[in-house]
């Protein structure tokens, strides 16, 4: 089986639309979401839309749970608080219940998704750091499991000749085959953190047991100016040329 993953998405069309058709170049089989489907971009009922007209597996992420009243805006900064607060005035009842209904982790045959952490999805808390990722490597069913949040592609892993040992990885490409447990973070795709504008997106061969990172051109001065249009905050516009 050939998963795509997509990172935090955040209502940016053109970068979804992108990596949507690299996985169709890819000859993936499924495609899973880690969530932050909306917030800081403009275009969160198109998102959506693509995303369930994609057949595409979603858990909540943060700013899909503030946009339906389930998390407090107090801990988000004031440009993503105004995201938050234009991006539920565009969403309908229908639209906002299906941001509510989505699950916080999902389990299935060959990998696992969290949006923060696998152990306590509902905290929505960053895995920055080896020891962050322990808690959620202890538990996960699964020999990896896909998260997002920081907007930053790493792996965290445990070796099976040192499973008690947490290490990590910035490499694109990652082979599973001596790897005992493996959390990671596929970055971001509409909002990358890591200096590299492109969108980012995770490719799962479970029978080849490998893992690749794939970065994406998209028109991002297309989607800024959309940004710009709607009236939010210029800086979530400018940073898309950054990767910041």
């Amino acid at each position: 089986m050939k998963y795509g993953i997509l990172g935090d998405i955040h209502s940016n069309l053109e970068a979804l639309q992108a990596v949507l058709d690299e996985c169709r170049r890819q000859g993936v089989d499924r495609v899973l979401s880690v969530g932050d489907v909306v917030g800081y971009g403009a275009a969160p009922r198109e998102c959506l839309s693509l995303l369930v007209e994609s057949d595409v597996q979603i858990v909540k992420g943060n700013h899909d749970a503030a946009c339906t009243g389930e998390l407090d805006l107090l801990y988000f900064n004031p440009y993503a608080r105004e995201a938050v607060l234009w991006t539920t005035g565009q969403l309908t009842t229908q639209e906002l219940k299906r941001l509510a209904d989505l699950p916080l982790t999902l389990d299935l045959e060959h990998c696992s998704v969290a949006h923060g952490t696998y152990h306590e999805p509902e905290r929505f808390d960053y895995v920055q750091s080896t020891d962050d990722a322990n808690s959620s490597l202890d538990v996960q069913p699964r020999l990896v499991c896909f998260v997002g949040h920081t907007h930053v592609p790493v792996t965290l892993l445990r070796m099976k000749d040192d499973p008690y040992r947490t290490g990590y990885t910035l490499e694109d490409e990652v082979d599973f085959l001596d790897v005992a447990r493996a959390l990671v973070n596929v970055g971001s795709v509409g909002q990358p953190r890591d200096e590299n504008p492109l969108a980012a997106l995770g490719v799962y061969d479970s029978d080849a047991n490998l893992y690749r990172l794939h970065r994406v051109e998209y028109d991002v001065e297309r989607e800024a100016k959309r940004i710009r249009d709607a009236g939010l905050p210029h800086v979530l516009a400018d940073r898309l040329h950054l990767g910041v």
